[in-house]
């Protein structure tokens, strides 16, 4: 199966979101990645439900939501209603991680969890089953343009193992840090999803370079 690219908004040009929106539709990317911060649980704001209301108004793919905010629960609802497809938790920030995910699920969404740098994959052990996605941060969450943590390759083949020895079709994506130098590499430890925001945003032909990811990952 052909390997998800998912190019980050938060590195879209803000003043010209409909264009950039259009263009990751004409683009050869899957699905749309929107980062929720709340400036507590990360060290940074990003945007809320009217942008994404925005969003969803031009987006003709996948809405993938990663929510890096405490308390997630409460606005499980409000996303579903925005027309969220994927609505990611971090794992660090749910109390209640199982009744999370099925309030995700009740809500007719796919459910994802989002795991930090330092946090252990062993710790998804026991609700790998109920989670349809595997955020593994590959940089610290909260901001864009920062250098891939290498520790990430053997997180994604562990997490990997874990996946098929439970049987489940969970897949894993990885946030932060992805280029053409280790898209090759993360798709060969496991990875299914790859998140990709300045290395589009930022270059000179942002067609291109996603058309160049899905190539290399194909």
């Amino acid at each position: 199966m052909s390997t998800i690219i998912a190019p980050s908004i938060l590195a879209a040009d803000f003043a010209n979101l409909q264009k950039d929106c259009e263009m990751v539709n004409s683009s050869e990317a899957d699905w749309f990645h929107l980062d929720v911060m709340d400036g507590v649980f990360v060290p940074n704001i990003s945007f809320g439900m009217p942008v994404i209301k925005a969003i969803a108004k031009h987006a003709n793919k996948t809405l993938d939501t990663h929510l890096m905010i405490v308390d997630p629960d409460r606005y499980i609802k409000t996303f579903a209603d925005l027309g969220v497809d994927v609505l990611t938790v971090h794992y660090e920030a749910c109390t209640h991680l199982h009744r999370t995910l099925q309030a995700i699920k009740a809500e007719g969404m796919q459910a994802g969890v989002a795991i930090n740098p330092h946090t252990n994959v062993s710790l998804l052990q026991d609700t790998l089953a109920d989670i349809d996605l595997v955020c593994v941060m590959s940089v610290n969450p909260g901001f864009g343009g920062q250098s891939f943590i290498e520790n990430t390759y053997s997180k994604v083949k562990t997490l990997k193992q874990m996946i098929r020895e439970q049987g489940t079709a969970t897949r894993i994506e990885i946030d932060g840090g992805v280029t053409n130098k280790n898209a090759a590499q993360l798709v060969e430890a496991g990875a299914d999803v790859l998140v990709a925001g300045s290395y589009v945003f930022r270059s000179d032909n942002p067609i291109e370079t996603i058309a160049g990811l899905k190539s290399i990952t194909s």
